[in-house]
């Protein structure tokens, strides 16, 4: 679990944690990344928590995230 890892690690409010989680949470689910100790886990999290500087958004954080990391969301055929 990177994201809660990195997060202990900072000093963030209770919104932002909770924006930071929402964010992680569903790159994940888009990624369908299920195994937490993957690798790409652990990029996705502290790419999240680097944009999410004045960020409210939960889904718009996640895109930032996904735009810094070349990654789009996969499409369903």
């Amino acid at each position: 679990m990177a994201i809660y890892r990195l997060i202990a690690k900072g000093s963030f409010d209770p919104e932002q944690i909770k924006l930071i989680s929402a964010s992680y949470e569903a790159a994940l689910a888009d990624l369908k990344l299920n195994d937490r100790r993957d690798p790409l886990t652990e990029l996705i999290a502290s790419t999240i928590i680097e944009v999410s500087k004045g960020e409210h958004d939960p889904v718009k954080l996640k895109e930032r995230a996904f735009k810094v990391l070349g990654l789009s969301k996969p499409t369903l055929p």
